[in-house]
């Protein structure tokens, strides 16, 4: 055999090993360690930020942030009504560094419609009128509507720019009515005006720039036409504030101070002569002024059908002639349709027969099987017991009262009623839920069971015997939008108990639950909540 033909061929030779590089190992896993971090890092410097021009964009592609939405006058977010003296005194005291971080707070709370806010916010009260008003592009960081730039009646060095979102068919009509010289009058009962930016000039004057979150209608008190208004699905924030930037500002300043000087010219002979005109030093009445007017319900009664219980078999409407032999139901012949409608044989109370007549005509028939009529009237009275019939629960149907006061959508039942009241921890056995199963309970009901609530909220609004909360939610949940839906809950309390303050936080444990009445779910997800007080 010839060994020089394999001679580099070693079958019995040891494997030979491969150092390990810990130094390579090392510096990967510092890099992944870094990227980790920076991308933590990254992550909050989004979610907390949103105001700023990158993480909003981010967001955006994300789908974690919501476009603003409409609030509504008994659910908006907890503030304080600021005057125009009060406004220009606390932002003119800030240094620039809570300037910059009160503006940044502005526009945050506005990103993020108002959740997880710390404090109240501001809201804007008094008289303004319009210097000058122009239309939004897509250029601005609002892309449609107008803004108006306007000034303080009673303290000259405030400037506001209002602005005006809404859908671009609408606009035509809002630039017929902005003109120069009307005047807006933002009132703590019908507006909610929020300020989101402040601007603050080298000659110490202060602009800010509010948004109405009703998001409602508008007309003026002498002229024809109203216009309303829509929340905006997207911000343009590369487009930076304010919207009235300096050159146009100076312009509208301009224009304004020619149309009061031809103004002045023309009618101050004419004021002079107006009897009642205001003193000197206090501003003059408006000739015309922009309003928020609120859209009429439509007062719809319940329908009135045939009831499919057995009641109703028994006292059908006859088409032709009378069924002879067949005495008339005890039901046609009821004192009262609300025992009818209640399926209750107690007699009703002399307070509650006006709940379930929408008309005299029941009257007629209270007072017909009395005398014993004849044939003939007791067909009249039959048709009538039937229509009594299809009203589902008069308790609740306060729509048809005439007279009723309108609650509209704050509660279900008047406030300052009186039920029973338990001690802690000895109500009666029911099924104990938190915010996060409200849900549910929109969906399929209460399922006739008792339903208590326990949890933490926060109070929005306290009135003299009712209060709407929310729920007390974390930072997490706010901006990555986990939880429940948007939730709102109306408490109606006993007569003699006080509500809770405005602000306060409201906490409510497995002892002492509300009992929940009923669960609303809107179009947009909102679930109202009705509940009650029954703790003692």
């Amino acid at each position: 055999m010839d060994y020089g033909l394999y001679r580099y061929d070693e079958p019995y030779a040891p494997p030979v090993r491969r150092r390990i590089n810990y130094f390579a190992w090392t510096v990967a896993i510092l890099l992944l360690t870094g990227f980790a971090f920076a991308a933590w890092l990254g992550s909050f410097y989004i979610f907390s930020q949103p105001e700023r021009p990158d993480s909003y964009r981010i967001l955006q592609k994300l789908h974690k942030v919501e476009p603003p939405k409409r609030f509504e006058l008994t659910a908006a977010p907890p503030g304080e009504f600021l005057s125009a003296k009060q406004l220009y005194d606390r932002y003119n005291a800030m240094g620039n560094a809570e300037f910059a971080r009160t503006n940044a707070e502005l526009a945050r709370n506005y990103i993020r419609n108002f959740q997880q806010v710390r404090g109240l916010v501001p809201y804007l009260v008094g008289r303004y009128v319009i210097e000058e008003a122009r239309e939004l592009s897509s250029s601005d960081l609002f892309t449609s509507g107008m803004v108006a730039l306007t000034d303080s009646v009673e303290n000259p060095e405030l400037l506001m720019e209002h602005v005006y979102p809404s859908e671009p068919q609408t606009v035509p009509m809002i630039k017929q009515t902005l003109n120069t010289g009307l005047e807006l009058k933002l009132d703590r009962a019908h507006d909610l005006s929020a300020i989101i930016h402040v601007e603050r000039f080298n000659d110490g004057r202060i602009m800010l720039t509010a948004i109405p979150l009703l998001y409602g209608t508008y007309t003026v008190m002498r002229g024809t036409g109203t216009f309303s208004l829509e929340p905006p699905l997207s911000l343009n924030l590369e487009a930076g504030w304010p919207l009235y930037k300096e050159q146009s500002r100076l312009r509208g300043e301009m224009h304004f101070t020619q149309f009061k000087q031809g103004r002045g010219q023309s009618q101050t002979p004419t004021q002079v002569a107006i009897p009642g005109f205001a003193p000197a030093g206090t501003p003059p009445p408006a000739e015309n002024q922009l309003i928020r007017v609120e859209a009429a319900k439509a007062v719809t009664p319940p329908p009135i059908v045939q009831a499919k219980n057995k009641s109703s078999k028994a006292t059908p409407t006859p088409k032709g002639k009378l069924a002879k032999g067949k005495p008339t139901p005890k039901a046609s012949v009821s004192p009262s349709p609300i025992v009818l409608a209640e399926k209750s044989t107690s007699p009703p109370t002399a307070g509650s027969s006006p709940v379930a007549q929408p008309s005299p005509q029941p009257a007629t028939a209270k007072a017909q099987p009395t005398k014993a009529p004849p044939a003939p009237a007791a067909t009249q009275s039959i048709p009538e017991a039937a229509m009594a019939q299809a009203v589902p629960t008069p308790v609740r149907a306060q729509s048809v009262q005439p007279g009723a006061p309108d609650m509209g959508t704050l509660a279900s039942t008047t406030g300052g009623g009186t039920w029973k009241t338990f001690p802690a921890g000895r109500m009666p056995l029911g099924r104990l839920i938190g915010t996060s199963d409200l849900k549910e309970i929109a969906d399929q009901g209460t399922g006739g069971e008792r339903i208590y609530l326990k949890g933490q909220f926060v109070v929005n609004f306290s009135d003299a015997n009712r209060a709407v909360l929310r729920p007390r939610g974390k930072l997490t949940d706010s901006v990555l939008h986990f939880g429940a839906a948007p939730t709102r809950i109306i408490v109606e309390f006993p007569a003699g108990y006080a509500p809770p303050a405005q602000g306060s936080t409201v906490s409510r444990d497995e002892a002492r639950p509300l009992e929940i009445t009923e669960v609303r779910k809107q179009e947009d997800g909102q679930l109202n909540v009705f509940a009650r007080e029954i703790m003692q």
